[in-house]
């Protein structure tokens, strides 16, 4: 068995290391205080981590930072050990989580402030819930106490409600990825749900970390489908909530929120239903008694025209009658006529022939004499 040495180029050399490093160290985790910390070209990433003994190079993409960063901030790092051909060994970054509780309030403050300045979390770019959606994207982990509090408080408060839900990791760096992916899935489909809901129960500041991630907040943001978002407890308030468009307390209030309580509804329907058959039993005794008005109304108007026409009726039939040449001849008048012409008597002379017509006989005649009276 020989012992001598492998002689190896310097590019074998880098070559054969990356192969080891990729077998034995796939991606390591890393944890640290930043130094060194710069952006070049705004998309290349370049840090150390450092702690009191020894210092670790990374580098990566401005899409790789959670928010903003400083100097001096504790984070964790997940990222691929390589070995580059010109720049020397540097982690490659795969996803970075500030670690601390001062660093994390500290991430969240300068990203809160810088997504503010930028308007994402204005009121007026806000869209509103339906009042009751049909169908729900659910975006959470299947297994946790959230989403069966959600599902059982839905359930209960509206069954019937399709949801189309997507198990993704919560809490830890691979959670934004996942998270984001999710929120890409639901905005690409052709009928998407109505609203896009993303859950998770309370934690300690870094298990709630995934929420308060830029890429995330900002994918919240420009989700197609309008979004709730409900992380942690009621005192717990995400970058993700404040982006969405409806933010809730807990998972629980989520599900309060997004439709109301049936059994409310049905009483107050019932209580609508009573009275509106009540003001229509009004309406209709109120109208039935002004036709009945108006019909009596109509009766005597009706009556007293008929009557007055009655009335005038009878006195023009009398005039009729007092007018009529028989009644007149009744009272013992006469009708002299010459030649079926009737004759005042002017113009008669003796021996002209004549007809007298009266009440009850018709007489012929011839005059003898004549005698002119005169009236004054």
């Amino acid at each position: 068995m020989s012992n001598e040495m492998p002689e190896l180029s310097v590019s074998e050399f880098v070559s054969v290391l990356n192969q080891t490093l990729e077998y034995a160290y796939a991606s390591v985790v890393i944890y640290g205080e930043l130094a060194d910390f710069r952006i070049n070209k705004n998309r290349w990433v370049f840090f150390d981590l450092v702690d009191k003994e020894s210092k670790v190079r990374f580098f990566g993409t401005v899409y790789n930072l959670p928010g903003p960063l400083e100097n001096g901030m504790l984070i964790k790092v997940r990222g691929t050990p390589r070995l580059h051909p010109k720049y020397g060994f540097s982690i490659s970054i795969m996803t970075i989580t500030p670690s601390g509780t001062g660093s994390i309030k500290l991430v969240n403050d300068l990203l809160a402030e810088k997504l503010e300045n930028e308007g994402l979390f204005k009121e007026e770019r806000k869209r509103t819930l339906s009042a009751v959606p049909t169908k729900i994207g659910l975006i959470t982990s299947v297994e946790s106490a959230a989403y069966a509090d959600f599902m059982k408080i839905l359930e209960n408060r509206w069954a019937g409600i399709e949801i189309d839900c997507i198990d993704v990791l919560v809490q830890g760096d691979l959670a934004p990825r996942k998270i984001i992916k999710a929120i890409d899935y639901f905005s690409r489909l052709s009928q998407p749900p109505e609203v896009l809901v993303i859950i998770r129960g309370g934690g300690s500041p870094d298990d709630l970390a995934a929420f308060n991630n830029e890429q995330v907040t900002r994918a919240v943001s420009a989700s197609r489908v309008p979004t709730m978002v409900a992380i942690g407890h009621e005192i717990d308030i995400s970058l993700a909530e404040l982006a969405a468009d409806k933010r809730a307390s807990t998972p629980s209030n989520a599900a309060e929120l997004l439709v109301p309580d049936k059994a409310i509804v049905l009483r107050d329907l019932t209580i609508l239903n009573k009275r509106m058959i009540l003001l229509l039993r009004n309406k209709i005794v109120g109208l039935n008694n002004e036709i009945d008005n108006r019909s009596r109304e109509l009766t005597k108007t009706v009556y007293d025209k008929l009557k007055n026409q009655k009335l005038k009726f009878e006195g023009n039939e009398s005039l009729f009658a007092a007018l009529s040449p028989k009644d007149i001849l009744k009272r013992g008048y006469a009708i002299i006529r010459q030649d079926g012409r009737v004759i005042n008597g002017i113009n008669l002379k003796p021996s002209d022939n004549i007809s007298i017509e009266m009440s009850r006989a018709e007489l012929e005649a011839e005059v003898t004499k004549v005698k002119e009276v005169i009236n004054d």
